[in-house]
């Protein structure tokens, strides 16, 4: 029976070892990637930013604002090309993403990337809402909802004020895939 329990007691001790060496390099990873996210990440002070931006940029940029309903550049917007940060050019969305969702704003059913954004619940104005905001700068960008098209059912409502867009990326993109 003491056998029993040694062994027991040796396979448990070795079992948590292991798992505490995984979780250990696991957090390595983790605090590498963060690292690695927090060197691209753009830093400035709030005078900087109202240097760079105009003062409706910096309205919805930076305070959290919004534009008004069907006033925006990109709201009918149709060119292929990619939707980047008006704050700092991180890219944003597709072309291939974007749809008419009939909302006043550019609506896309899907980022870049997962990385490219960063979502945050948003509770003013009285109701629950996603907020979602650059990853690199940390710009107010819009709000996503889940009344979106397949294949997301996501529905991105961006301001366009707080976009630019770039054409040549999006050609650059397709060249490289096609040479691939």
């Amino acid at each position: 029976m003491k056998k029993y329990l040694l062994i027991l007691l040796c396979l448990a001790t070795f079992g948590l070892t292991a798992c505490s060496q995984v979780t250990n390099d696991q957090q390595t990873t983790e605090v590498s990637k963060e690292v690695n996210e927090m060197e691209d990440k753009v830093v400035k002070t709030e005078e900087e930013w109202k240097e760079e931006l105009t003062d409706e940029e910096f309205r919805v940029l930076r305070l959290k604002g919004t534009e008004m309903a069907f006033t925006g550049e990109f709201e009918k917007h149709k060119e292929d090309g990619i939707y980047v940060c008006g704050g700092c050019g991180n890219k944003l969305f597709t072309s291939e993403t974007k749809y008419d969702s009939h909302c006043g704003w550019p609506s896309f059913f899907e980022p870049v990337s997962e990385n490219s954004i960063v979502e945050t619940e948003d509770n003013t104005l009285g109701k629950r809402r996603i907020e979602i905001t650059c990853a690199k700068c940390g710009g107010h960008l819009g709000h996503v909802f889940n009344d979106g098209p397949q294949p997301t059912g996501l529905r991105y409502c961006i301001n366009s004020i707080s976009l630019d867009f770039d054409k040549e990326e999006k050609a650059k993109e397709e060249a490289k895939e096609k040479k691939e």
